[in-house]
């Protein structure tokens, strides 16, 4: 028993010693030939060294829509959080994730079992006539019951690190699970404000058409006035008629467009479509706050899409070392005790106890090519984690600089439509001047009437492309252009 005992501690002493074969992790570069950007704006010149800002990576990125000072937007924003299917599957990924490391972790500790014998814990018998007995046939035939109730022990030295390269891609998967987690909040808190706004955007267009089909329901009349006084012509009432029926006919695609939007805002909040209601605008949302002209591209290390691919290839890497162990000796320590008996009644007496004790030695001699290809599987996981890390960095960059592009030129496009509204109505206040003086026919006024039309729907859309296009860079830089504390 000494000797066992021995033989153990020398064993423990083995593994808390022994090496991690495969490489240790080094996070590569987030670009192979060139370095990225310090800043983002429009003429930066800086150039950086990528570090991505692990810790922070996965923290909550905070209720960021409130910059747009919007209660219906708000309770929006809090019902997706509490009810959305997507981020109820995340969550539920992360717990299983979370859960992996404590069974890859366990594989540090002996595992014990109970009962469970080959022959069974309760076995009758019956011995063969011929069954050999120094060479010859034993001419006995024997049956009996046998009891037993052992106790199982395994435990496998980690001479050279399986356990731990398991424990550390475990690890390094609850991390990206958790900067998924994450990652979806943030994709889902932007489409519930991107809907949202669309959703004002398509609802203001329907007011102003509804409103622009009265407007045009007068003129008619007004027109029809005027021709049955002999001042108008049957072709001002015909153009005022077609230009009344064309506003209406394009009412029922704006409203189906505003009932989809607000579907698609339903299933996002996870709740039926059926019934679903955002509340009436008490006056129309001001567009979001000022963005700095120059923003430090160390935003983007707080992206948990980034951090998530980061964790992945950590948790390749460890996978390799996992697939490096298995061409070195497997050290295990069996253990089996218990009592047995052919009697129930002196099943459990200390004279029927049992126990054996040693250690096992598996070394792989020829496996066909299997432990090599799994090597190989291995590092061009690792290789295909590299990738889509690099990718994902260079895409990150890609949306950020499409957002602050869309911000400035949209900024732009905003201030060239609205005073192109303004001389819009002032070409149709004199329009209807001069029709009135019975100076131009109707035509002039439709065209102005469409022209107005058509640059205030623009100014509509524009606005609601603006708040998108704030939520769009918010998304892009993972937390807004502040950046947090860790």
């Amino acid at each position: 028993m000494k000797t066992i005992f021995t033989i153990t501690l020398l064993a423990l002493a083995a593994s808390l010693a022994g090496c991690a074969v495969g490489p240790d992790y080094h996070r590569p570069a987030p670009t192979p030939n060139q370095p990225l950007a310090g800043t983002f704006s429009d003429d930066s010149t800086n150039q950086v060294v990528w570090k991505v800002a692990e810790p922070s990576a996965n923290l909550p990125r905070g209720e960021w829509w409130r910059i747009f000072d919007d209660a219906e937007l708000n309770r929006l924003e809090t019902l997706a959080t509490t009810n959305n299917q997507n981020l109820a599957a995340a969550a539920a990924r992360f717990e299983e994730s979370r859960l992996l490391v404590a069974s890859a972790r366990s594989q540090f500790f002996p595992q014990l079992s109970l009962g469970g014998t080959p022959n069974g814990d309760l076995n009758r018998q019956r011995t063969s006539y011929n069954q050999p007995l120094s060479g010859q046939s034993s001419e006995a035939s024997h049956i009996y019951n046998t009891f037993t109730a052992p106790i199982y022990l395994g435990w496998e030295v980690d001479l050279w690190g399986r356990i731990r390269r398991l424990s550390e891609g475990a690890h390094a998967r609850v991390s990206a699970a958790a900067d998924d987690l994450e990652s979806s909040r943030l994709t889902v808190a932007a489409e519930v404000a991107n809907d949202y706004f669309l959703f004002r955007a398509f609802e203001a267009e329907g007011e102003l058409v509804t409103n622009t089909i009265v407007a045009y329901q007068r003129s008619l009349e007004l027109t029809q006035n005027r021709h049955r006084g002999g001042v108008a012509s049957e072709l001002d009432v015909a153009q005022a008629e077609t230009q009344l029926r064309d506003a209406e006919a394009q009412l029922p695609d704006i409203k189906l467009s505003t009932a989809q939007t607000l579907h698609a805002l339903a299933v996002l909040c996870g709740q039926s479509p059926v019934n679903f209601t955002v509340a009436e605008e008490v006056s129309p949302a001001m567009f979001a706050p000022v963005l700095p002209s120059v923003m430090p591209a160390a935003l983007l290390e707080h992206r948990p899409d980034i951090a998530a691919a980061e964790r992945n290839m950590a948790a390749a890497n460890a996978d390799i070392g996992v697939a490096k162990a298995a061409f070195f000796p497997a050290l295990k320590i069996n253990g089996l005790a218990g009592f047995q008996s052919v009697d129930a009644s002196s099943w459990f007496d200390w004279p029927s106890r049992f126990w054996s004790v040693g250690p096992t030695v598996q070394l792989p001699l020829f496996t066909g090519g299997l432990n090599r290809a799994k090597l190989a599987a291995a590092h061009a996981a690792y290789d295909e984690n590299v990738a889509n890390y690099r990718q994902t960095v260079l895409g990150a960059f890609g949306e950020v600089e499409d957002a602050l592009a869309a911000q400035r030129l949209l900024a732009d496009e905003w201030d060239a439509e609205n005073a192109a509204l303004a001389a819009a109505r002032h070409s149709l206040a004199i329009s209807e001047n001069r029709y009135k003086s019975g100076l131009v026919t109707y035509l002039d006024v439709a065209v102005a009437q469409a022209s107005a039309l058509d640059h205030e729907r623009s100014v509509v859309h524009l606005q609601g492309s603006r708040q998108a296009a704030t939520v769009n860079l918010i998304k892009a830089l993972g937390c807004g252009w502040t950046v947090p504390n860790n």
